[in-house]
């Protein structure tokens, strides 16, 4: 029996001979054609997905993460390095250490209001753009997983600085994006794809090429780029899949894609010596760069861990 590759209802027997895999509430839904006077009940799991679009709740945890950080005295314009790292930001000698659940929490910390507003902005848009086409866990899988792609990479490249912010998810949705309008079997015809594939295409270069201005983390922004490409890329291969399949093919995918995020960072913890401390740092920022000031004692530049207040790494 057909079923709809996007809700996973059964197609009824006058679809049977359309090409398109979608049923007509999910094509309405869409907007490829007029809403059906069917009334067919849709399933739970459909109604959950529209109840809680999940870019909200995403947008939702940075916005009081950071409200959480302001309350607790931290300065909303410009936030010292002492403070990003007592509330998770991504630094070396602690994520590679005995702190790894950094590299995924720094992708909700912000370096300041303009930092948060200017990612939560592009992760508006460009998530409710997911969700029409990700289902809930394969987009969660994409944002996740490239975020914590895009810490691996800037500890890669940046293994004194501190790094915070969402950009590194946010360039992993575009890239999930980009792989799947261009190489996934969608109901929709490719001349209308193009327009928004060039956008995608242009978001992703135009910050790629602001992100070399200095203090920008752009190794986190490849990172999270190429993660998403990757992943949308396998994604793409079962969209016309009936559900079931689509289903196993995810949850291979999100074994394949832990194993992968663990080789690399056992091989940077591997890697990973002494690492002197930050000269500035490093944002993950779409669109307006901000660096944040060091915290200084005596001239000196000091940095400590949010597990015990004691230095690290000594001071400079």
């Amino acid at each position: 029996m057909p079923t709809c590759v996007r809700c996973g209802r059964e197609l009824p027997s006058s679809s049977r001979g359309d090409t398109s895999p979608l049923c007509r509430d999910c094509l309405a839904d869409t907007g490829l054609i007029a809403p059906s006077n069917e009334t067919v009940t849709p399933r739970p799991a459909l109604r959950s997905r529209q109840s809680f679009p999940l870019t909200q709740v995403i947008v939702g945890i940075n916005v009081l993460a950071f409200l959480a950080m302001v309350l607790s005295g931290v300065s909303p314009l410009s936030p010292t390095p002492l403070q990003l790292v007592t509330w998770g930001a991504n630094f070396a000698p602690l994520s590679l250490g005995t702190q790894p659940w950094r590299m995924l929490a720094s992708n909700y910390v912000h370096i300041g209001i303009i930092h948060i507003f200017f990612n939560m902005w592009c992760l508006w848009n460009l998530g409710m753009l997911a969700e029409r086409i990700f289902d809930r866990w394969s987009y969660l899988l994409v944002y996740t997983a490239s975020g914590i792609a895009g810490s691996l990479a800037s500890l890669w490249w940046h293994p004194g600085g501190i790094g915070a912010g969402a950009s590194g998810a946010i360039f992993g949705l575009a890239g999930g994006l980009i792989a799947v309008l261009y190489l996934g079997k969608l109901p929709i015809a490719k001349a209308a794809l193009k327009p928004t594939l060039k956008s995608l295409i242009m978001f992703a270069a135009y910050n790629l090429f602001f992100g070399l201005a200095p203090g920008i983390d752009n190794s986190a922004h490849l990172g999270g780029l190429a993660a998403g490409l990757g992943l949308g890329a396998v994604l793409a291969k079962s969209f016309s899949e009936p559900p079931e399949t689509r289903t196993r093919w995810r949850n291979y995918l999100v074994v394949a894609t832990t194993l992968l995020l663990l080789a690399g960072y056992s091989y940077l913890k591997q890697k990973s010596g002494r690492v002197a401390p930050p000269a500035t740092t490093h944002i993950r920022l779409p669109v307006i760069p901000a660096v944040a000031e060091s915290s200084e004692r005596s001239g000196r530049t000091c940095f400590f861990s949010s597990a015990n207040g004691t230095e690290i790494n000594r001071c400079s």
